[in-house]
């Protein structure tokens, strides 16, 4: 984890070198574990029959789909011990499934194909209206069946919830170790962790590109900041903001061809847009020696939310993509630094500081209410799920760095902790990153 909020802010470019003192050892591959706090305001009693023919496959369709709902918060299992086989075809008794409490019930099968493909099919029961809600299936390779379970348990979230799931989209973040540092992407679950970069050097900011394709960061490798965008498939690289000075904070605008950087060639910190490729350079704050970071754009790409020190502290402003029209917008507290804005555009959240404690707040764009969502006291870093449902952030379990989770009002919390890796610098990749 890095030092606290007000390190990050006032010595920004700074920041890298100092989190060699701040981390741990990382002896192995780490694979995130997942603890849940708390429920929505409603459940939604479920049950998953064990898919036909998942017998001896690498991945158990079923405890995913579980694992995945129940961790929303807005789902409860309900397990049954009879030896029940149901595939897609078989006819559901509804009454009987409602009496023990089942509201919806997902049943399917998974077939090896002659190629070595995997047929996977399932149907999801509603036992109050008694009638299907959907009925699909998928040819798959055989490494794509946890994909697919996520994708599942993503429908039946969609058909219950009323609003899209989560579960097959992706997390980036850091991993870090005295000398060593990892950029990770992994499922949202925290599993199947994969290696974008690995340095001696330390790594920052991860930003997803809107495609789900690319990945914008900042690396130390050559011993000074400097921004890279990093195709994920190929690992091609590019650098895109290797000016004199600190390049830094890079963050993506909604149709990819942009991104917003935090450049000091010009003495101070400020704010630049750049093309995608690193050309068409252009400044957007011009404060002298003061402090302008941490663009963030707004959801239909024409505003920009940013950090600075203007008012004489670190508060939360916003400006046309222009540069124009800046307008303050955080007014509660003397601290507040690191928005980010909801899919819809309604919400942002943000860092703030309150009695001490560094917190995640979400304040409502339009009212200008704003809510702590967080317990946790040293909170980095927050990112929006596609879905605009959950926050990922960083913050700290004792000296560690762990990444959590909370919902958009506060009910359910998770955390996400390694046994034997220290984590920061999350984001949540969109809804199109296959």
């Amino acid at each position: 984890m890095i030092q606290s909020q007000k390190m990050r802010f006032s010595n920004f470019f700074k920041l890298l070198i100092a989190t060699t003192l701040m981390a741990v050892a990382l002896p192995g591959w780490a694979q995130l574990n997942i603890r849940v706090d708390g429920v929505g305001g409603t459940q939604i009693n479920f049950s998953a029959a064990p898919f036909v023919g998942n017998e001896g496959l690498t991945e158990d369709i079923k405890k995913i789909i579980e694992a995945d709902l129940e961790r929303s918060g807005f789902f409860k299992s309900i397990r049954t011990t009879a030896n029940i086989v149901l595939d897609e075809t078989s006819t559901i008794d509804a009454t009987a499934w409602k009496g023990i409490g089942v509201d919806a019930l997902v049943v399917g099968s998974v077939r090896k194909l002659a190629d070595g493909r995997l047929d996977v099919r399932f149907n999801l029961h509603d036992t109050v209206s008694q009638k299907s809600l959907g009925k699909f299936s998928y040819v798959i390779a055989p490494f794509a069946l946890r994909l697919t379970a996520h994708r599942i348990a993503d429908f039946i979230y969609e058909k219950l919830m009323g609003e899209p799931g989560i579960f097959a989209t992706r997390l980036a973040y850091v991993e870090k170790a005295p000398g060593r540092y990892r950029l990770v992407v992994s499922d949202s679950d925290g599993m199947n962790p994969q290696v974008a970069l690995a340095s001696k050097e330390p790594i920052i900011s991860p930003s997803w590109s809107p495609d789900g394709t690319k990945l914008a960061y900042v690396s130390f490798e050559t011993r000074k900041p400097v921004v890279y965008v990093h195709t994920l498939a190929t690992g091609k690289r590019n650098a895109v903001a290797n000016f004199k000075g600190s390049n830094s904070a890079p963050v993506w605008s909604p149709n990819g061809r942009t991104l917003g950087i935090v450049l000091t060639k010009d003495g101070g910190s400020q704010i630049f847009l750049v093309d995608a490729d690193g050309s068409n350079l252009r400044k957007l704050t011009n404060t002298g020696a003061g402090i302008n970071t941490e663009p963030a754009f707004s959801s239909d790409g024409k505003s920009i939310y940013f950090t600075s020190d203007r008012g004489g502290g670190p508060q939360i402003y916003r400006m046309d993509t222009s540069g124009g029209g800046v307008s303050r917008v955080t007014f509660t507290g003397d601290y507040n630094i690191s928005p980010k804005v909801s899919p819809d555009g309604k919400t942002m959240v943000y860092i703030t500081r309150r009695e001490g404690r560094f917190r995640v707040a979400s304040l409502d764009l339009r009212s200008g209410a704003d809510a702590i969502l967080t317990s946790t006291s040293k909170d980095e870093s927050p990112s929006f799920a596609p879905n605009g449902r959950y926050i990922l952030y960083a913050t700290k379990a004792g000296s560690r760095g762990v990444l959590a989770m909370v919902s958009n009002d506060g009910r359910v919390k998770q955390e996400l902790t390694s046994s034997n890796a220290d984590i920061a610098e999350p984001t949540w990749g969109p809804y199109n990153n296959e």
